[in-house]
């Protein structure tokens, strides 16, 4: 009996010691949320076939891409092949790249045109049934107007394909999906357990609800709504960039002239970029672009009462989709990329009473030359850059 004693006293002290080492490993949290924005446009869409008629969705833009001018790097070319995202297999190896490389969560862009979504098929029939809790996501809401942008073809890129605001009753649609799709998924991103929904462009959400108030309500209906799921709130984020407004019109009390002051009337919890092109003409070198962008952090430190999450973007080369040809960012390297990763983290570690969260552009935005995701020329370099600064 003391012999079998001993015995099983040893075994429960394997399986404690192998635990711990478990937490202590691969499933260790880590100390900062490295969060990529995802462009799902890499399968085949439907409703996208007059842009993408190879019936590969955007990978038709970038094989087809051609240099501006000797020198240029065009096409990208991914190292993985033009791949189906919309397939679990794809999007297993893309989760496995991710969290081995410090990657932690995606932002989703989600779109919601004509009363119904659009390229919802990578979050779900790719990431989520790929995922098994691996990594974290959230939804950010990319509620601009689709136009030509997206269209090489098309010269003017102001063409209106769908309006991106919506009216009340299509948002409430929206909210009751969202919550019962991915709220209630064991992976979506939350702060202080509240899901984190992200809104790219607030201008285009107030038009669509005809006044600030009513689209004030909305925003009050859906953290109701959340809360009625079973959460404790809703952590609304926003996109800072020009569609950021300073004023909210048609409100008499508001004098203040502050984009502060609109997050705080219709209660947002955050704030990040989507990317340096939204505030630096991107031009030129990556060094003094990367630079100039970064050194804003401190101005929006003193602008806005709500926390800053530092966005760093891996590079901008639009062509892809511009014909003719439009500026881009010259020399960018992973080397150099990293130099700003670890200043984004200096930067969480500065703000110690707000999540580290930390985002990048991007996971896989290749028609704008932005990129994680591994190609031809530097391999697994950007992964390998954030890595170095973020993987336990």
């Amino acid at each position: 009996m003391r012999m079998k004693r001993l015995f099983g006293g040893l075994v429960l002290c394997f399986l404690l010691f192998v635990s711990q080492s478990c937490q202590q490993g691969g499933s260790q949290k880590q100390a900062y949320d490295v969060a990529a924005f995802y462009w799902p446009a890499y399968h085949y869409e439907p409703r996208l076939e007059h842009i993408f008629p190879d019936k590969k969705g955007e990978w038709q833009v970038i094989y087809n891409a051609r240099p501006k001018e000797p020198g240029h790097q065009q096409p990208k070319v991914p190292l993985w092949g033009y791949t189906d995202e919309a397939d679990p297999a794809v999007m297993d190896k893309k989760i496995d790249a991710a969290v081995s490389h410090g990657v932690n969560v995606f932002i989703f862009d989600w779109y919601w045109y004509d009363n119904q979504p659009l390229l919802e098929d990578c979050i779900d029939n790719g990431f989520l049934k790929a995922n098994h809790d691996r990594m974290q996501f959230y939804i950010m809401w990319a509620n601009h107007d689709a136009t030509s942008y997206w269209d090489p073809k098309n010269p003017d890129k102001n063409q209106l394909y769908w309006k991106g605001s919506v009216d009340r009753k299509t948002f409430d649609v929206i909210v009751d999906r969202v919550i019962s799709r991915y709220f209630k998924n064991p992976s979506y991103y939350k702060i202080d357990g509240k899901p984190v929904f992200c809104i790219y462009e607030l201008n285009n959400f107030i038009k669509g609800f005809g006044s600030p108030e009513a689209a004030k309500e909305a925003l009050d209906y859906f953290r109701e709504k959340t809360v009625a799921a079973g959460f404790p709130g809703l952590h609304l984020q926003a996109i800072l960039w020009s569609a950021l407004p300073k004023d909210i019109e048609g409100v008499p009390a508001d004098k203040t002239g502050t984009q502060d002051h609109v997050l705080k009337y219709f209660g947002f919890n955050s704030l990040t970029n989507y990317c340096w092109a939204h505030l630096q003409n991107p031009e030129g070198d990556y060094d003094k672009w990367a630079t100039a962008s970064t050194d804003m952090w401190k101005s929006f430190d003193s602008s806005f009462s709500i926390p800053y999450f530092p966005n760093v973007t891996v590079s901008w080369d639009a062509n892809p989709r511009f014909i003719p040809r439009t500026g881009y960012i010259s020399n960018p390297t992973p080397e150099k990329f990293e130099r700003y990763l670890r200043k984004a983290r200096d930067y969480a570690d500065q703000h110690p009473e707000q999540p580290k969260l930390i985002t990048v552009n991007a996971w896989n935005e290749w028609s704008e030359g932005s990129y994680l995701e591994p190609d031809t020329t530097f391999k697994m370099g950007y992964l390998d850059a954030v890595k170095s600064v973020f993987a336990p």
